[in-house]
Order: structure tokens, then sequence, then C-alpha cells
């Protein structure tokens, strides 16, 4: 089967063929580094590291590009309310980015900076206003609308009816109310570079383009980014990149859907915006990440309590399935695997990549694990086993975690209440007969290098 990809461009799911046969080239829009992120933005964190990723492990090479904006008008309000300056800010959020980044499992990406790439940046406003497409007035630069025909193509809207995700002011120094500002002269005292139309930083939307064909060139495999950002910013994008080059931005254009919080839109007037970072000081990241990749990336998401909880309840049951695997690897019998292990473990690899192959419907591609795991429980329970059938469903949990990555890791500990709360769960599965979790929740233990002990004083644990 071929790779199928939703492209927002022409509103139909389309087969995947990249520019140079073997290697992708991605670009993702990234954050404004003024704040902490919020879940909003960890989506398209997740979900387009989960499309590189499986990209990857069906055998490209992916080059992917993800954009820090650390100067823009949010920033300089932060320094001067912080008395910090722009670069401070920057550092600080960048650092914090990538350290929720890494938590999140997310693969190493290139990072490029607007304020590195300020060269780049004004050269192409250059050849945009030499070629007709950009016109100076009072110190700002506008990209001249009119001119590029297509404008509205991405979105699907024309320019003369456009109501959606812009508000026009009366700006007599632009020639049509809809041209947007490239190059934004600097008032006193703020962050600024030379240029050609005086001292003053770009505007938003000609960052990603300049950057786009610096580190990836005038076309590209796929663009992403959150659904909010079709109107305006990647159908400026499209304007500007495809009035310089004469050839397409990208060929694939993904688009990831809202994330809502208690089913209303987050908004900080509202107060209900959430960061990433509080979310895993206590949630474990795998929780979080299987959260988003249990909804597929272009439907809407509602992010509440409960949603974390169920990711949480159905991650222990993936886990423990590992886990019990890994324990039974002790006294399994030598020899390959057995022919019904090899039978169910195909069909999970099959499944799972047929939904990841249907525009990466992870929903259905993590059924694919749970089934798996339900059908190497059932093995589990033979008296005996062979070491090749468990290495063999533990290989297909590693290449398909590979790719979802919600998996816990080989490394990561159990903290101490974790554990407490484990004993007390085991305790109560005794009580009530339930010896089946009883033994899950020993094993599970037992793998993580925790010893039980009974005494006059009720059960204690200690790690080996």
């Amino acid at each position: 089967m071929t790779l199928r990809i939703y492209n927002t461009l022409r509103r139909t799911k389309e087969d995947f063929r990249p520019i140079e046969e073997g290697k992708v080239r991605m670009y993702v829009c990234g954050p404004t580094v003024y704040n902490y992120i919020h879940i909003g933005n960890g989506r398209p964190v997740i979900v387009f590291d989960m499309v590189r990723r499986y990209l990857e492990s069906i055998g490209y090479q992916v080059t992917y590009v993800v954009n820090f904006t650390d100067v823009d008008d949010k920033m300089i309000q932060r320094a001067k309310l912080e008395g910090s300056t722009v670069p401070e800010i920057a550092e600080r959020y960048i650092a914090a980015f990538l350290e929720d980044s890494r938590k999140l499992g997310v693969k190493n990406t290139i990072h490029p900076r607007v304020t590195e790439n300020m060269e780049e940046i004004i050269s192409f406003i250059a050849q945009l206003v030499e070629k007709g497409f950009a016109y100076e007035s009072g110190g700002d630069v506008y990209f001249l609308t009119s001119k590029f025909t297509e404008y509205g193509k991405l979105s699907q809207q024309k320019l003369d009816e456009l109501q959606f995700g812009i508000r026009i002011e009366v700006d007599e120094r632009k020639r049509g109310a809809e041209d947007f500002v490239l190059w934004k002269g600097a008032k006193p005292g703020e962050i600024a570079w030379p240029s050609p139309w005086g001292d003053g930083r770009p505007g938003w939307h000609i960052e990603c383009s300049a950057m786009a064909k610096k580190y990836l060139g005038d076309t590209i495999d796929i663009h992403g980014g959150g659904q909010d950002l079709i109107f305006p910013h990647h159908e400026c994008e499209v304007a500007q990149s495809e009035a310089l080059n004469g050839e397409p931005l990208a060929n694939y254009w993904m688009h990831n859907g809202f994330l809502n919080m208690n089913n209303e839109k987050m908004s900080k007037s509202i107060g209900n915006v959430m960061n990433v970072r509080d979310i895993l000081s206590a949630a474990r990241p795998q929780e979080f990440r299987f959260m988003m990749l249990s909804t597929h990336y272009r439907n809407p998401l509602n992010y509440n309590d409960d949603v974390l909880s169920q990711a949480k309840n159905s991650l222990e049951r993936l886990d423990n399935c590992v886990v019990n695997l890994k324990h039974r690897l002790k006294d399994a019998a030598e020899g390959e695997a057995d022919a019904e292990v090899i039978a169910f473990v195909e069909s999970a690899a099959q499944t799972f990549t047929a939904k990841m192959d249907d525009d990466f419907n992870t929903p259905d591609a993590l059924t694919a694990m749970f089934n798996l795991a339900g059908d190497a429980n059932r093995y589990l329970q033979n008296a005996e086993v062979t070491r090749g059938s468990l290495d063999a469903i533990l290989a297909r949990f590693a290449a398909m975690d590979e790719v979802l990555g919600v998996l816990a890791g080989e490394a990561e500990d159990l903290v101490d209440e974790e554990i407490e709360a484990l004993i007390v769960e085991r305790g109560e599965a005794r009580k009530a007969k339930n010896w089946a979790r009883a033994d899950e929740i020993r094993d599970l233990l037992t793998a993580r290098g925790i010893v039980l002990e009974d005494t006059p004083q009720g059960m204690r644990w200690k790690r080996k």
C-alpha cells in the first residue's frame, strides 16, 4: 500500500511521491518563544514528530526543520515588562521548548532562528521589491497581494471576499487593504536590524518563506502546522515564495486540528490555557503523547483530566504486556517463534502499516498495538513459551513504538509514589481475588527492580 496524505491544498488524500527518491524535505512552523508552550502548541510538536518518525521507518531520509520566531511584538512587550531584552527572553524559552520536546520524545531537529537568518530574509524581501511584488511605504515594506493572482488558493478564499482570519484596518500606507507587511520599521528603543528601507525587523510571514528556502530549497515535500495557520500565515507564505521562486512552495500541506479545553476554545481571556510543562509535572510524557495520538491529527481534540487518565490506564496495559514478555524470557525455552506467534505478529505489522499509510491514522495504529498485546497475553498463559516467540513479539512492539513513542523506556524508573500506589492496588486486587491483576503488578514491579517483602508490619519494598 502507498502512503497517502491529506493535502490541504486540494482537500483530498493523495499518494505521497517525494521530490527526490528516498528523501523528504519537511518544514513545520515552530513557536514564537515569549512563553512556555501550551498544550495547543504541543499538538503539532507531537503530530509532526510522529510523521517524521513514520517516514523514517519506511526508509526515507528526512530533513526536518522547525523554526524559532525569536523576535516579534509579543517578545518586545515581554522584555519591557520584565526589564529584560528580547535575546534574553528568547534564550530562556528556547531552552524550555527544547527541554519539553526532549521529554516528549521528539527526535533531533534543525531549529533555525529568525535573528540568525536576517541576511536571507532581507535579501528575500529585496528581490520581491525588485520583481514588483512588494513596495516600501513609510519605512515599512508590504507584499502587493493583488499582483499574486493565486492568493487564496490554500485557504480556498477569493481575494475580494476574504473575511476569515484577518482584521483589515484602514492604513493609508498600504495600496490594498489585504496587503501584508514584510518589513516593519523600528519604533524608538526597539530591537532592530539595518536594511535598505531603514532599521527594523521582519514581518511574521516572510520569516518562514526565507528559512524554508535556505534550509530546504525552493520547493519542499511537506509543510506542516496547526489548522489556525492556514490563513493568513501559510497563505502569505505561498504568495511570497511562489512570487519569488516561480515554483510551488510545498507539494503537500498538512494541518493538525484544534485543541479545546473542556469543550471550550483555549483563551487567555477566560484563563483556560495550560502549559505543557505543567502537565508533565503531573503526568508521564508518554501519557500526554498517547493522548495526542489517540485522536486523528486532523480531527479536533478535547483535553480534560479524564482523557489524560484514560491515556494512563491504556498505556498501563501496553507497558505491562511488554514487562511480562521480558519477564518470561527468564524461563523461556530455546527455540524459534511458534507458528501462531508469527501469524499474529505479522497481522499486527500489516494492520499497523496499513493504518499509518492511510494519512497517519494513529488511533487505528494504536488499536493494532492493543490487539498485539491481547494476542501476546494469551500466548503468555501457556505453560511453555519459546524465546524466539517472545523476541518476535517484543521486536514488533519496538518497531511500532519507534513510530509512536508511547511505551515506557528501558531506563524509566518508577518514583516512590507510583510504587506505593501500585502496592496498594495489588493489595486491593488480592482482597478482591483478582489474581491476574495482582500478578501483573508484581511482575511489573519485579521487572523494574522492585522487591516486595512481607513483614509483621505489612508489605514493604526495596530496590535491588
